[in-house]
């Protein structure tokens, strides 16, 4: 028991409760689509970025959301950060293997909706 919460690990090949208000992946899934989780992993799908730029590329995003939204993504091992030891220290962030496996169909839906969207435009 954790907190009055009962956390119960699927074994190798089950699936975890995720319709449970207590199931950790539920969670995870709650940190990849909140308003800005999605926009990170797609920012970060073919290239490395340091903060500022991840800032340039999310227009609307404060730097407290971002460093947040960072923060969490790294903990759930989807995004990995690499502190350059310089003055001012450069941090680096990219996606790990489960993240690129992660934002994989949200690039997807991403690439469908703008491409429905181009076609309803020109048509």
């Amino acid at each position: 028991m954790a907190g009055g919460a009962q956390f119960i690990r699927a074994e190798a090949g089950e699936r975890y409760e995720v319709f449970h208000t207590d199931c950790p992946a539920r969670d995870m899934v709650d940190h990849v689509t909140s308003r800005w989780g999605i926009w990170v992993l797609i920012s970060l799908r073919s290239n490395d970025l340091r903060f500022y730029e991840l800032r340039e590329s999310i227009q609307g995003i404060s730097e407290k959301m971002l460093a947040q939204t960072l923060r969490t993504l790294v903990q759930d091992g989807l995004v990995w950060r690499e502190v350059a030891p310089t003055t001012p220290p450069q941090v680096t962030y990219g996606l790990t293997e489960f993240g690129r496996d992660v934002g994989e169909p949200l690039t997807e839906l991403f690439d469908r909706i703008t491409r429905r969207l181009s076609a309803r435009s020109a048509g």
